[in-house]
């Protein structure tokens, strides 16, 4: 089925799947539906049938809806300030009838258009593909396994998992669901969540909105979870009948305002009309669109404009404002000179690159205004569980205080409960290196020694979503949270699972409710029938502080009645949570109780009724390993001056351990200072009972911040800002969103986030990997070098061309009026090809050796920072210098500088010297140009030694070939200059001027001035960078490692001394 085929079906029956079964979906049984599909509701579908119905049905798309429009980017390669310039000079060109400059200008024109919209059209398709990749996903069940895949490829038959903050993604019937809940609104209107009930049955003609076993596409899921089988995709889903509805664009014009009493007054009207223009212009001119270094090129190119305008002026004012065609012409060539007329199509096409480059790094763009921003981030927080660490738990030890401390042995295979061996000890974790008495054993001995493990176990596999079962081919498959899964897979290990308990015809336990994991309780809670007593239970797992808060008494003895906690066993059990905490383990808590209230089905159920008087199971240890490259990941952050923050949900230990372990915090921890090291580590009850004021003046921020609430990373964002930093903030849940917009760049996680963590985030990576993170800020970092080295390479012509026209005023005919040095069609020329090809080239350089060795750039300089602007007017002056001396030299260093009549028009009339002398100049400026793009590639080191570590004397002829496409266009630059200058016609009738000879011993001598110029330049600017380095770094010791220089302030200074303010400096 091809795309057209996405189009909605006159015939297609509400309710129906994309082939008819047999009645509606939600006239059917749930098993029905999977029969009539040929489904499977516990290992979905396998891979080859997925694919296969895919090619059935389409995509899973509302139609096109958006993606590229090719005329609006047509209109945008006209609508600019740079195009308009242009047209005005080729209209002032025909209506002197100086036809050659007009044509050729047209040409420029309809070249760069037809560029622009060639180079446009591809960056809008990448980008396209790039929204479709961060579209929103699916967790489908396939092959056994949950798998993470793009909504347009989920397909009917397709088993899908939907949680809190999850976009649903097709039409479902639902299969199991607690206490699930969609928003609706956009189907029905009714602003409530619908709660889904997924045994209910209805009739055919059933409306939408009172479907309760269905969840419908690209409505929300506002609580609790749910499993179901898709029976619609696309446009045969309930909203395809409204896509049309959801396409509508928002109005480009402004409506006026209304007063209290519900009125418009007339001059309302006029403000509306005025604003509606205002914004049309701005839109026009690309000043108000668009990211925003690209409105600030964009203002910059009204500001050229304008200047061009003026140049204009000054030359007309220099030939006493005389109606002549060759003043006016004149006039035209200064006011191209300062059109940048490549700008926006480099632009474009180097920042399509970076994100093509991205993608290749597990990184994708949402928001090209990302782009810009990585290059200034000064602070990453970032998550721990499966950013930093791997995201495969494996629960290492168990502690019942009943019995003992129990040790699971190393694993290879994380899902098989029946890989490594048990070890079992009277001992508490709380006495781990002293005598224990702790040997292996098997599970069936340790099941025998009474109930009180039992019941451990039993809430381990029942406080719990996560699915373990072997398949039939005899392997492991696990779906679920990994933190759940490694509990499951502890369960099972003593054939203690939860398939077991409440599937099967004959199921021993009934689910009732679910209070799902939540932030800010760090809770969750079960609530489940015993059906053949029919008694009620409450099992409950979370953090440590919280569950033993809740609990009332716990087993002393195996097989013995529970007692009353005291205060000296709440202290017991966190000393063993912090003992197990300092081996790197995620500490969690277990347990349960009777539930003697009444159960109402389908009333709200306080969870706080529901987490109270609990009966303390025990403790639960996970291992998390960290990723192989996360420590080197964060030394490199270090090395580019970029703090990295920890927020998590872990126990302090746990938090500091990890933490220690990758680099966050430094290993001489015991020779910091007291306060600088508990400012260092925090929970979040301790950061959020501080005011805005307290925080401000902590010696450091927090580098790790442990039982890390929502609300606290919005604050940590907040406190960032305060202290002029520039943070990206990582984040997955539904609760993170505010922190993710909060932050300069909102990273969200691409297997683990959320729907609404995307919508919120400016980039997603595709791995859950911080070193994905620091790829991310290497791209942008080296995104924003191309981009100021393109930039620097086009205004400095732009300066130098202005100058050869302003001061070439000065050279005047035998009628008194000016003779330019270069003619409208050369300054066209070195515009478009000799500067705009190889702009490209720089847009694709490589990155700079030292890019992650440097501070971050400036986010409110952007890219003019003073040096640049330096370097702009430097190589813009000295390249106008050596061209107007060329110019000099021929015409009067070794000729008599008669300068004939009507010297702008054409060679008669004794033209010839002047035609020479400009061959000559724009033979200069064109060379000089060529070379300007290679020593631009590094802004301070030599051109003949780019590469710290490269051979001093051959080492850039290798460095000038690895970007092959700037080497091309130098080349292709230096050749077409002859055709130009000797091919008849061509030299003196169009680009007025004829070929030289003897005159290229004046290039060649102006070439290398240049070189000589520009690298004495670069030597002055490395002298005095490295005398302010050495000052900034005096006090420290360059022999120090990068942990050492990072944190050696802290080594060595009190809290007050090194205060908020010298954070701020």
């Amino acid at each position: 089925m091809g795309s057209g085929d996405t189009q909605a079906q006159p015939e297609h029956i509400s309710g129906q799947s994309n082939k008819p079964i047999s009645r509606p979906a939600h006239a059917l049984k749930w098993t029905d539906v999977l029969d009539e599909l040929k489904a499977d509701g516990d290992d979905g579908l396998t891979s080859a049938d997925a694919a296969a119905r895919l090619e059935e049905h389409g995509r899973n798309e509302l139609g096109e809806g958006g993606g590229v429009n090719p005329g609006k980017i047509l209109l945008r390669q006209v609508a600019n300030a740079m195009t308009l310039i242009l047209i005005i000079a080729m209209a002032v060109s025909f209506a002197i009838a100086s036809y050659i400059e007009g044509g050729v200008v047209a040409a420029v024109i309809i070249l760069n258009i037809v560029i622009g919209f060639m180079q446009e059209y591809s960056a809008e398709k990448t980008m396209d593909s790039l929204r479709s990749l961060s579209s929103p996903t699916a967790s489908a069940v396939r092959d056994g396994k949950s798998v993470t895949v793009s909504t347009q490829e989920i397909v009917p038959g397709d088993l899908v998992e939907m949680k809190t903050g999850d976009v649903v993604p097709a039409d479902v019937r639902i299969i199991e669901a607690v206490n699930f809940e969609t928003d609706e609104a956009l189907l029905t209107g009714e602003s409530l969540p619908v709660r889904k009930d997924a045994n209910s049955v209805f009739e055919d003609l059933t409306g939408p909105g009172d479907r309760l076993n269905v969840a419908y596409s690209s409505s929300t899921v506002t609580k609790g979870r749910a499993t179901g089988i898709v029976f619609a995709t696309g446009m045969h889903t309930e909203i395809g009948s409204i896509a049309a509805a959801l396409r509508k664009k928002d109005s480009k014009f402004r409506s006026p305002k209304q007063s209290k009493d519900g009125t418009v007054k007339p001059h309302r009207y006029v403000e509306a009309t005025v604003l509606t223009v205002t914004d049309a212009v701005g839109h026009f001119l690309g000043v108000n669109v668009g990211t925003p270094l690209q409105k600030k090129l964009a203002r910059l190119a009204l500001l050229l404009f304008f200047i061009a305008i003026i140049c204009a002026i000054i030359v007309l004012g220099a030939n006493n404002f005389r109606n002549r065609q060759e003043v006016i012409i004149y006039a035209v060539a200064t006011g191209l000179s300062m059109i940048p007329a490549s700008l926006v199509v480099v632009l474009t096409i180097t920042m399509a690159a970076g994100t093509k480059r991205m993608v290749e790094r597990n990184v994708i763009v949402r928001s090209l205004r990302s782009l810009e921003a990585l290059g200034g981030v000064t602070d990453i927080c970032s998550d721990k569980t499966g950013t930093l660490t791997q995201g495969k738990m494996v629960a290492k030890k168990a502690w019942i205080p009943a019995t003992g401390t129990y040790t699971i042995g190393e694993t290879s295979e994380p899902f098989n409960p029946t890989m490594g061996n048990i070890s079992f000890g009277t001992h508490e974790p709380r006495l781990q290196g002293e005598n224990t008495d702790e040997k292996e054993t098997s599970y069936e001995e340790l099941l025998s020694e009474g109930d009180a493990i039992k019941e451990y176990l039993r809430v381990a596999s029942l406080a719990n979503l996560a699915n373990v079962h072997q398949t039939d081919e005899g392997n492991w498959n696990a779906r679920g949270d990994p933190t759940e899964i490694a509990i499951q897979v502890f369960a099972t290990r003593f054939n203690w699972n939860r398939r077991a308990s409440v599937a099967g015809d004959n199921p021993a336990w009934k689910m009732l409710s679910e209070f799902p994991f939540d932030s800010d309780v760090k809770k969750m809670s079960v609530l489940y029938q015993d059906i053949k007593t029919k008694e009620t239970f409450a099992f409950t797992k979370g953090a440590v502080e919280r569950i033993i808060a809740s609990c009332t008494s716990y087993v002393a003895k195996s097989n013995e009645e529970p007692i009353e906690i005291t205060e000296e066993f709440r202290e017991q059990v966190l000393e063993n949570m912090e003992g197990l905490a300092k081996l790197g383990l995620r500490v969690l808590a277990l347990a349960n109780r009777r539930y003697e209230e009444e159960f109402e089905e389908g009333a709200e159920i306080d969870r706080t009724v529901i987490e109270n008087n609990l009966v303390f199971r025990g403790l639960i240890g996970l291992y998390d390993p960290p990723r192989p490259e996360s420590a080197s990941s964060v030394r490199k952050c270090h090395e580019a001056g970029i703090a990295v923050h920890m927020l998590t949900g872990d126990h302090p230990g746990t938090a500091r351990a990890i933490a220690a372990q990758v680099g966050i915090l430094p290993s001489k921890m015991d020779l910091i200072s007291k306060d600088v090291a508990d400012a260092m580590v925090m929970t979040a009850s301790q950061f959020d009972q501080l005011s805005d004021d307290e925080i401000d003046k902590l010696p450091v921020l927090p580098l790790v911040i442990a039982r890390c609430a929502p609300n606290t990373k919005v604050r940590m964002i907040d406190a960032l800002h305060r202290r002029g930093k520039y943070a990206a903030m990582t984040g997955d849940g539904v609760n993170d969103s505010p922190s993710l917009s909060r932050a300069d760049v909102g990273i969200a996680m691409g297997q683990a986030g959320s729907d609404v963590a995307k919508d919120a985030s400016d980039i997603i990576l595709t791995d859950d990997n911080f070193a994905s993170i620091l790829a991310a800020v290497e791209e942008g970092r080296r995104t924003f070098d191309n981009i100021q080295k393109f930039v620097l390479h086009l205004l400095s012509q732009n300066v130098a061309q202005a100058l050869i026209l302003l001061i070439g005023l000065v050279f005047k005919d035998g009628e008194n009026i000016s003779v330019f040095p270069l003619s409208p069609v050369e300054i066209m020329w070195i515009i478009m090809v000799t500067s705009g090809i190889p702009d490209m080239g720089l847009g694709f350089e490589r990155a700079a050796p030292d890019i992650l060795s440097r501070p971050p750039q400036d986010s409110k300089k952007g890219i003019f920072t003073w040096e640049v602007c330096c370097d702009m007017l430097f190589y813009g002056i000295w390249i106008a210098a050596l061209c107007l001396a060329s110019f000099v030299l021929v015409l009067y260093g070794f000729e008599d500088g008669i300068i004939g009549y009507r010297c702008n028009e054409s060679i008669d009339d004794g033209c010839d010297l002047i035609f020479r002398a400009r061959a000559t100049c724009f033979a200069t400026m064109t060379w000089l140009s060529l070379f300007l793009a290679w020593e631009v590639i590094n802004l301070r080191r030599s051109f003949f030694h780019m590469r710290p570590n490269g051979n001093r004397y051959y080492g850039w002829m290798r460095d000038v070939w690895t970007n092959k496409f700037l080497f091309v266009a130098v080349m292709a630059g230096f050749v077409l200059i002859f055709p130009l200058l000797y091919i008849p016609g061509l030299d003196d009738v169009v680009f007025k001027h004829t070929g030289i000879s003897w005159e290229w011993g004046i290039v060649f001598i102006a070439a290398l001035l240049f070189f000589l110029g520009a690298e004495s330049w670069k030597f002055c600017k490395r002298v005095y960078f490295r005398r302010q380095e050495s000052r900034k770094s005096t006090s420290s010791d360059p022999s120090l490692g990068i942990e050492e220089r990072v944190f050696q302030r802290y080594l060595t200074e009190s809290s007050m001394s090194s205060g908020g303010a010298k954070e701020k400096a």
